[in-house]
């Protein structure tokens, strides 16, 4: 089937522009703009309040703002000539046919592109279709194969409600509320028919239901990500909420959606007309994708299943983000049955043949389905996200594989990066251009660039960290004070917020989903000792949370809790402890690029990456986590066992009992601050200049940056996932293409 893209959003809102102004609309459909930061400073201008209230959507904004102001940008010389320059750069982005990817790896072509199924892609705050470090990942990962030019699209779903809004009553308990997001506002298109005017949609069969799905396309650079939306007039009003919330529901809206996404999302695939070469299902929400494939295989063949299953596994790879056993889907053979009756005969399968493929035991009667173990059993790779993590994942999956060693598993690993551009802040990134050199960002991979951060004078570096610290508190008051007074809080309370944080005072940050399991209230394990520290006159401490509990997980909701009630009952540290409520990306860009020390402290193994601490690292900041995840390879010390890049939490007991963990990892903590890394940061100089704390952040900047971005990582797919055996890939790796020739 055919799809047209004549009267495109783009064309109508270009319609409403004043002439000169025209090319503000094509760039406002594409996210190019949300990690081009002089693009983004250029719709601010526009209106800078109408930008906030909008949510930093410059379609909204765009939409809304008078035709006078605008008028008035075009008689602004310096604006039109800024413009015009980031109209330039935009379209040599999107039209250079010269990339890394297309002289490193030819054999990947946009006629058999990539195909990148995800449960949630964070791109930016403006689309709240997100609830964490997988959606945020999947986003960096359409942005950094934009930048390298990998042929690659996203299959997602649009959710109208998207992730919950948190709220925390006068008691500190979390409360959830959902608002709908205004897709005809917002960076999209409904993709429409031939005819160009009903929306493009194909059917799934959900139970014994006919349910039918738009697409929508967000354009993220070079990269389309095309998101699946149930909610239609002609669908059962149940079926129209398959797509209302992320992560919503119970299991039957958990298989329901799961179906939409996966076979949904290969038939949204071929309604378009693509074929991928590779389908990689970023966790196993989408593994009902395999199912899809085999059908279609079946289908234009005539062969049976075990005929066909070779060339699927052949064309399918798998990414698992998470040993914790909750974040595995499993469904009961009763939902099974009640979903896939009629679907199992389409793959030429008996019922115990079909249910067999998400079974880890064979044979066992009473296993459950799970989506995990359907990607392992159909996919040609499989890979953790560190290296850490791929050892955990083959310890958890041996049991799939009795004829071989937990070594020999075959789970490999690509550990996570994160999307420079988009973390980095513009400050910081100005301060690479004058030293590292302009051309840093296309040679993010190579240490060499980053050995160059010793040439970056002390007290510069220094400079600019603190005005990101001064611009996080006064994020964090303003937020702070937001939340007070839409609780009614009294004047005296809201007037408080003026003294929250200060900028001179060493500050933490904590920012992530508040599970049990990442031990959100460790540094309070020991109320007094941590009294102590935050309230010391001398060397005084100050720390920011910030974070979700999923709506369903009352222990995560009461550990929010503690932490408030903490505050309040020692009032002489009210102003040295922050929570900012409804986390999202524009308070993580935030957190990330003005914190001093990243506090990351879950039971160890079961963090599989983590990525906010890699955006710290960018942005000057050190860590003090666990040695957990992406950590494990990221941390380095000297031969007196002394950290040189950041502070690593505790050891690993090797024991199940996890209050005698936590004993021994708060303490660790405690005496980290207490003996490390509080009098390193208070040790000036006559000018106020901590040079033993800036040694650290470049040794930080110098070993991390280089290792943990999303272009090293999209590299190491292409040569290890999506095209193995690329050649050359160790020269090329190390000289990522400039932007101008991409």
């Amino acid at each position: 089937m055919t799809y047209t893209m004549t009267a495109a959003p783009a064309d109508r809102l270009s319609a409403k522009l004043p002439s000169s102004l025209k090319r503000l609309a094509d760039i406002a459909f594409n996210y190019w703009w949300c990690w081009t930061p002089d693009m983004i400073s250029l719709f601010q201008t526009i209106s800078p309040e109408e930008w906030e209230r909008c949510g930093h959507n410059p379609v909204a904004l765009l939409e809304t703002v008078s035709y006078e102001r605008l008028a008035q940008l075009t008689c602004d010389p310096q604006y039109m000539t800024r413009l015009e320059g980031l109209a330039d750069q935009f379209d040599r982005y999107m039209k250079a046919d010269s990339t890394w990817s297309s002289r490193v790896a030819p054999q990947i072509t946009a006629e058999k592109p990539i195909a990148y199924f995800c449960a949630e892609f964070g791109i930016h705050e403006s689309l709240p279709i997100y609830s964490g470090g997988l959606g945020i990942l999947a986003g960096d990962h359409l942005k950094s194969a934009s930048d390298l030019g990998v042929p690659l699209i996203g299959v997602g779903l649009l959710y109208r409600q998207g992730y919950f809004h948190q709220r925390l009553n006068g008691s500190g308990w979390q409360e959830d509320y959902y608002t709908n997001n205004p897709f005809e506002q917002m960076p999209l298109e409904l993709l429409k028919d031939e005819g160009g005017v009903q929306p493009l949609k194909f059917e799934i069969q959900v139970r014994h239901r006919t349910v039918k799905i738009q697409i929508w396309k967000a354009q993220v650079g070079r990269v389309s990500l095309y998101l699946l939306d149930s909610d239609r007039e002609d669908n059962d009003p149940i079926d129209r909420w398959l797509t209302g919330h992320l992560y919503g529901g119970n299991q039957e809206t958990r298989i329901a959606q799961e179906i939409v996404l996966g076979i949904g999302g290969v038939r949204a695939l071929q309604t378009l007309g693509i074929e991928p070469s590779v389908h990689h299902l970023n966790e196993g929400h989408a593994a009902f994708c395999l199912l899809e494939v085999c059908r279609l295989e079946i289908q234009k063949t005539g062969k049976s299943f075990y005929d066909i299953e070779k060339s699927v596994r052949d064309r399918c790879v798998f990414t698992t983000h998470t040993p914790v056993p909750a974040g595995h889907d499993v469904f009961s053979a009763d939902l099974m049955d009640s979903f896939f009756a009629n679907y199992w005969d389409q793959l030429r399968l008996s019922r115990e043949q079909f249910l067999a493929l998400g079974a880890r035991r064979l044979g066992d009667p009473w296993e459950p389905f799970g989506m995990t173990v359907l990607a392992l059993r159909l996919c040609r790779s499989a890979n953790g996200v560190s290296e850490l993590h791929g050892k955990v994942s083959r310890k958890m999956w041996t049991v799939m594989y009795p004829e071989k060693s937990e070594d020999a598993v075959p789970i490999g690993y690509i550990t996570n990066g994160v999307h420079a551009a988009t973390w980095a802040a513009p400050l910081m990134q100005d301060l690479y251009n004058r030293y590292l050199g302009e051309d840093w960002t296309t040679q993010l991979v190579d240490p060499q660039t980053w050995a160059k951060v010793d040439q970056i004078p002390n007290e510069e570096l220094w400079e600019r960290h603190q005005i990101l610290k001064e611009r996080l508190i006064a994020h964090t008051r303003y937020k702070v004070r937001q939340s007070r007074q839409q609780r009614g809080e009294h004047g005296v309370s809201i007037e408080a917020t003026n003294r929250l944080l200060d900028p001179t005072i060493l500050t933490i940050g904590f920012a992530r989903r508040f599970s049990p399991y990442k031990r959100g209230d460790l540094l309070l394990r020991d109320a007094e000792r941590a009294l102590r520290i935050f309230s010391n006159k001398e060397r005084p401490v100050q720390i920011i949370f910030s974070g979700k509990a999923h709506p369903r997980d009352e222990e995560g909701k009461r550990i929010i809790q503690r932490i408030i009630e903490w505050c309040r009952n020692h009032g002489n540290v009210n102003d040295r402890v922050a929570f900012i409520e409804d986390y999202d990306m524009h308070t993580a860009r935030k957190l990330v690029q003005g914190v001093d020390v990243w506090l990351n402290n879950p039971r160890r193994p079961l963090e599989a990456s983590g990525t906010s601490g890699q955006k710290v690292c960018f942005n000057g900041g050190l860590n003090c986590s666990v040695l957990d995840g992406w950590w494990c390879e990221g941390y380095q010390e000297d031969a007196n066992g002394k950290g040189t890049n950041g502070w690593a939490i505790g050891e690993d007991a090797n024991t199940s009992d996890q209050a005698l963990q936590d004993r021994i990892d708060s303490e660790s903590l405690y005496q980290l601050l207490e003996e490390e890394i509080v009098p390193l940061y208070y040790d000036r100089d006559e000018k106020g200049i901590p040079h033993g704390w800036i040694a650290m952040m470049k040794g930080s900047l110098k070993t991390n940056c280089p290792a943990f971005s999303t272009h090293r990582m999209i590299a190491d797919y292409v040569a290890q996932v999506y095209a193995p055996g690329t050649k050359a890939f160790e020269i090329t790796l190390a000289k990522v293409p400039q932007q101008s020739s991409f």
